[in-house]
């Protein structure tokens, strides 16, 4: 099966590409490389001895991405192409909803036009209402603090209601927790464009040397050390979710929501301490005020996509953080591309 990639050349659809590549599918990506660089699929290409059909495009743009489906006619879509900083969308919200409901829009709007008939869609815990308490199943109530996390709400009610209307197409909604790690070669993992808005990547770039210090956004939560609680996962288990999401996918009609997550809840600062095990490096950090809108604990229930889609969170945090320093350490300025 050949699959097209919407941001495939960044931190998770880099990683997906290869476990695909893997498992005997056909990898296309359409990137703008707006926050990615070409680098890393270049690093999927040496890891997996496969090509990968890259295309430089804005997924916004609806002739340049049809000529992509024109011309490598794909069996399914991974839609991961979006803007992600939570902080980001709360200034400038209409870039937000722009961009990340046009490039859903757009792809949907092909799928229909080239008879493209499986989709994947990268949503995100964000869509979860604060007032339901944790684990968050799929049944729990949706609301969102910032327009990211709409947008994602917003992608998964167009995808629906779409399916919904054209019985053809069949989708799967992945709501990821907290992605870290990078892939055990080190060759391939996150490099964020400026000041990292995610955790690990910020005490990786503290350990190499990037940044100074760790900034640690309230020490007040209702949590064992009073740091915010979050269910991380191993970017190559999230990655696998993805291959296995694809074969429900292909073999389901309608539409499937899935949590990807491990159901286990660590500290800002259980991370940093499993870090700095893992490293060797201490990490300096500071307390800072609270953030508007964090909560004290988001964990996920994961028991559907183990049970329905036989997917199931293999590494532990301390894996985690073993493979973002063999990534970091091997590529202190990340990728060095231009980009």
């Amino acid at each position: 099966m050949k699959v097209l990639l919407t941001g495939g050349a960044g931190f998770i659809g880099s990683h997906t590409a290869l476990e695909l590549l893997n498992s005997g599918y056909q990898v296309v990506v359409a990137d703008n490389l707006s926050n990615s660089s070409e680098e890393s699929i270049h690093r999927v290409e040496k890891l997996t001895g496969k090509q990968v059909a890259f295309y430089r495009v804005d997924v916004m743009d609806k002739q340049a991405l049809a000529q992509v489906f024109a011309k490598e006619k794909p069996e399914a879509v991974v839609h991961f192409a979006g803007l992600k900083a939570v902080g980001e969308s709360t200034q400038i919200p209409l870039w937000y909803y722009r961009n990340n409901l046009d490039t859903t829009l757009t792809i949907l709007e092909l799928m229909l036009e080239y008879n493209v008939r499986n989709i994947v869609f990268s949503s995100s815990a964000t869509v979860y209402s604060p007032a339901a308490q944790s684990p968050m199943d799929e049944s729990k109530p949706n609301w969102c603090t910032n327009p990211y996390g709409w947008t994602k709400f917003m992608g998964e009610r167009i995808i629906t209601d779409c399916v919904q209307a054209n019985p053809q197409l069949s989708a799967v909604l992945l709501r990821y927790f907290n992605p870290i790690g990078a892939h055990e070669s080190g060759m391939i993992g996150e490099d964020p464009r400026d000041i990292p808005n995610n955790l690990m990547p910020y005490i990786a770039q503290v350990a190499v040397g990037r940044r100074d210090k760790l900034h640690v956004f309230g020490n007040d939560y209702n949590t064992p050390d009073g740091t915010g609680v979050r269910d991380y996962i191993h970017v190559v288990d999230l990655a696998k979710g993805h291959a296995q999401a694809i074969e429900y996918a292909a073999s389901h009609d309608g539409t499937e929501i899935f949590n990807l997550g491990t159901g286990c809840g660590y500290s800002v600062l259980d991370v940093v301490h499993a870090f700095e095990r893992a490293s060797g490096v201490k990490i300096p950090y500071v307390i800072d005020p609270r953030r508007p809108g964090d909560l004290d604990l988001l964990c996920s229930d994961p028991k559907k996509a183990n049970e329905v889609l036989g997917w199931k969170a293999e590494h532990t945090l301390d894996d985690m953080c073993r493979d973002m320093w063999n990534w970091q350490k091997n590529n202190p300025n990340g990728y060095g591309q231009e980009r």
